[in-house]
């Protein structure tokens, strides 16, 4: 899983930087690397969040009051990717009379996030001693 989910990253972002059109304003250039560093950390961020179990709306409340806001678009579509991926498990219950998918870190998961955290330490501490 791991070798996945970094080969995804590391070609989302060199094919996102590679392939930005050479006339790019900077506004505009900022805002595309912007949003790579973004994704990939929306990643960690929602296993890390996931630790808890958490309904979608409760996981984007979560993430928001943290400094991590996600909009729906995003969210939902990273939460089946993570499960397809094995790092979740889901399943549906009524709470407050609404039936309502609730979330949470698989074994798989929580070793993921494991090993992700360990490689966010080496890069922040190495980017840390560049910066």
């Amino acid at each position: 899983m791991k070798k996945s989910l970094t080969t995804y990253t590391v070609y989302r972002t060199v094919c996102g930087v590679h392939y930005m059109t050479p006339g790019t304003d900077n506004n505009e250039l900022f805002e595309n690397l912007r949003l790579e560093l973004r994704r990939g950390s929306l990643v960690l961020a929602v296993l890390a969040a996931l630790r808890k179990e958490h309904y979608g709306y409760t996981l984007r409340k979560t993430l928001s009051e943290r400094g991590m806001a996600i909009d729906e678009g995003t969210l939902y579509p990273l939460l089946r990717r993570l499960e397809s991926h094995g790092l979740l498990v889901s399943e549906w219950r009524e709470e407050d009379k609404r039936n309502k998918r609730f979330y949470k870190l698989s074994a798989d998961g929580k070793e993921m996030l494991k090993q992700l955290l360990t490689e966010w330490q080496g890069i922040n501490s190495s980017l840390n001693g560049m910066l």
